[in-house]
């Protein structure tokens, strides 16, 4: 028995080895897979809207289809048989979307282009429909798009957006980073998001920055005046000058408030003087 259970530990042993050996393999490629990844900003840059591709209803498209000069898009570069990181970003996406009042199809438009050139409209159409359904509010369908094209055409809109990207033989699969690029509605890139979970209120505003206000409430349009993008949290942060700015056009409407009816009783008193 004790020789049996020794055995029976030796062999955990190695088990349990074999493991730790294979997860520090993988940690150790890790940083090659991702060298020089990353995203270069164009802010402002105009997107190459004439740059052609297939919708999920297998459809021949164009980018600046969906640009209709009225509302922002939200653009991501995912694919569909991605293990993790775009499931986790998309799905971050929708359970955000599903917090906001503004409705994908009515407000803005949600565009995936996917950086695997060998997938199909139909493993397209399967990712739309998923996230579709998660988002669940009805009329919204119309404003979920999941792209497929070529080599080249990917390529042109990683190279517009400065996405970069490689794929891993090893892994079979593509390393790339977690990013949204808000744009406005003539197609130029107004903001990128960075991550997997996303904020509310970052979000929302940076959508209705995209917009140049053509969604939003007016409460969005004076927060917007009040702050700016930081860069450094990925939030929008107050803005000193322009919350001084705001204090003192405070100040003067309320002095004139106070101030004209006195004015006016005092000029009535003179005259009836």
């Amino acid at each position: 028995m004790r020789g049996s259970e020794a055995i029976r530990s030796i062999m955990a042993v190695t088990f349990c080895l074999l493991i730790a050996s294979s997860a520090l393999a993988q940690l150790n490629e890790t940083p090659e897979a991702v060298e020089d990844l990353g995203v270069t900003e164009h802010l402002n840059d105009q997107l190459p809207l004439d740059t052609p591709f297939t919708d999920d209803l297998g459809q021949p498209i164009t980018l600046g289809d969906y640009f209709d000069g009225k509302r922002p898009v939200i653009l991501s570069l995912n694919y569909s048989n991605c293990p993790m990181l775009c499931q986790q970003q998309i799905g971050g996406l929708v359970s955000t979307l599903k917090q906001m009042k503004e409705s994908a199809g009515k407000d803005f438009q949600v565009v995936s282009i996917s950086i695997d050139a060998s997938e199909k409209p139909e493993r397209a159409s399967e990712t739309r429909r998923r996230y579709y359904q998660e988002y669940d509010r009805p009329g919204t369908a119309e404003g979920w798009h999941f792209l497929v094209g070529s080599g080249k055409s990917i390529l042109a809109i990683a190279k517009a957006t400065g996405f970069k990207f490689r794929y891993v033989e090893e892994r079979k699969e593509y390393a790339h980073p977690a990013v949204l690029m808000l744009c406005t509605p003539d197609g130029r890139i107004s903001r990128y998001i960075y991550g997997v979970q996303f904020d509310e209120p970052t979000l929302r505003l940076s959508l209705v920055e995209a917009s140049e206000g053509k969604i939003g409430q007016s409460m969005d349009q004076l927060i917007l005046f009040c702050f700016h993008y930081d860069e450094t949290t990925g939030n929008y942060a107050p803005q000193a000058t322009r919350l001084m700015q705001l204090g003192g056009y405070a100040t003067v409407t309320c002095l004139l408030i106070g101030l004209i009816p006195y004015w006016l009783f005092r000029r009535r008193s003179l005259k009836l003087a």
